[in-house]
């Protein structure tokens, strides 16, 4: 079976709950031989990569600055665009699917974008929006996101 790739997109100011649910999806997806792709940096992102590298996994951080700097320490590869929050395309178009984890204006431009691109958005408690697959553990995000 092919690895997937999913990104996991949330606010870089999360709640608690919402970083144990980043942490916890990270967790999953590495157990379950997936790639983790966020944009590489704090709360969500870095919950999720925390989670990701717990386990082994493979996670990449699309950076939106030149350089490296401020990249979470978690990241399997940090690759620098110098696109800024254009970015945020790269990171769901990378992706085979997205779980969005509390709210964002960032967040909000990736399920955007990958509603465009048809790519499946998993919702944990983010955003209501018309078109998002709602669900309601970080193991249910999982397993629908891992599903062909």
């Amino acid at each position: 079976m092919p690895r997937r790739y999913v990104a996991v997109c949330g606010a870089s100011e999360a709640t608690p709950s919402q970083l144990h649910a980043a942490r916890e999806v990270g967790r999953l997806l590495a157990k379950h031989g997936a790639v983790v792709i966020n944009g590489g940096f704090g709360g969500v992102m870095g919950a999720a990569s925390e989670g990701a590298a717990s386990e082994g996994g493979l996670v990449v951080g699309i950076l939106p600055d030149t350089d490296r700097g401020g990249a979470n320490p978690y990241l399997s590869v940090a690759i620098a665009t110098g696109l800024g929050q254009a970015r945020n395309s790269v990171i769901v178009t990378a992706a085979d699917s997205v779980i969005a984890i509390g709210p964002g204006w960032g967040t909000l431009s990736e399920i955007a974008i990958a509603r465009r691109l048809d790519r499946p958005v998993f919702a944990l408690d983010t955003w209501d929006v018309k078109g998002l697959e709602v669900v309601d553990s970080p193991a249910e995000a999982v397993k629908r996101a891992l599903k062909d």
